[in-house]
């Protein structure tokens, strides 16, 4: 038994260094957008089994240089094995057998069953890293290539949960689904941004009634030229929810605990619509500076403000229409 874990993990290990030596593609929210139209599932398939693995080795190969004391933790050790797990059922389709339907729908589910299982992937990896700095003292050096590795390692998450979400909503058992008839695959070709921002603000504001008591109002101010047509974009709203929820958490939490008072500053949001790009400016006012960024449920902190920089560049990378997002900061 000893000697087939041995060959099988010789055998993983030969199979990510082969994949590793290929770049991922790189993709736009355009080729999304017009290949969903068309909704291949061969094709998809055939892209999708050779590219996440690409994309699974690289990340593999990065989580090996880490440092020995963080290797060993164990929530870093669970993560390295969903990722080893979820390897080895990819480049089991390796092996074209013609993309029967059976294969197609197996291919379907285990991509499904790849998303549950690294569903808790931001959590742990950054429990793992709590955990080395409870048991060790780490340098600069080390935590500023910690730091590196969680931008890069947050990065190539999103895009292999776009990619796999993408086919699954085009492809899987739930593609009839009206409340997203509009959306191809996780995109929304209309997304209106406002609404995204008083979704996100309501969710927040309400995590701040229960753990403050209060929270600051919104105040919205768009563009002179926008008028009162709605603002639109071509992007994935699940992505811009979940970066304004965070802004909004951060600020609620500045606003409450620098203004101990009844009635507290509104937090205002200024979008501004230009030719080829939208941007969306979260601006709060405070005595003290607040640049700590949340990535923990609640209103825990993170020590550093990696996840706001993921973020933003994965809005700037991955849409050709830029979407940036700043939080700023007014002083008194």
């Amino acid at each position: 038994m000893r000697l087939i874990g041995y060959r099988l993990a010789k055998n993983l290990e030969k199979m990510v260094d082969f994949y590793s030596q290929f770049n991922p593609s790189s993709l736009s929210i355009k080729q999304f957008i017009d290949f969903g139209l068309k909704a291949n599932e061969q094709k998809s398939y055939q892209f999708l089994k050779k590219e996440l693995p690409v994309r699974l080795a690289n990340i593999m190969k990065e989580i090996h240089l880490l440092p020995d004391n963080l290797l060993k933790m164990p929530s870093v050790n669970l993560v390295n094995n969903w990722y080893a797990q979820s390897f080895n059922e990819m480049i089991e389709f390796e092996v074209d057998d013609g993309c029967t339907e059976q294969t197609l729908n197996k291919f379907c589910q285990i991509l499904v069953k790849i998303r549950n299982r690294h569903s808790d992937v931001v959590q742990t990896m950054a429990q793992g890293v709590l955990e080395l700095k409870d048991s060790h003292e780490i340098d600069l050096h080390t935590e500023n290539s910690i730091q590196y590795f969680l931008d890069r390692f947050y990065m190539s998450r999103i895009g292999i949960r776009m990619l796999i979400n993408q086919h699954t909503l085009l492809f899987g058992d739930h593609i009839n689904n009206n409340n997203h008839h509009q959306h191809i695959g996780c995109i929304d070709p209309y997304c209106d941004v406002i609404s995204v921002v008083k979704d996100a603000y309501e969710n927040a504001r309400f995590l701040c009634d229960q753990y403050y008591l209060t929270s600051p109002e919104l105040e919205i101010c768009k563009s002179i030229d926008a008028d009162d047509e709605p603002i639109k974009i071509v992007y994935v709203p699940s992505h811009l929810y979940h970066i304004l929820f965070e802004l909004f958490k951060n600020s609620m939490r500045a606003t409450v605990e620098h203004h101990k008072t009844d009635i507290l500053p509104p937090l205002h949001v200024t979008i501004v619509k230009g030719k080829e790009d939208v941007c969306v400016k979260v601006s709060l006012k405070m005595v003290l500076i607040f640049a700590l960024y949340s990535c923990n449920l609640g209103f825990e902190v993170w020590k550093h403000p990696w996840f706001i920089s993921v973020a933003i560049c994965h809005m700037l990378m991955l849409s050709k229409r830029i979407l940036n997002i700043v939080s700023s900061i007014i002083f008194v």
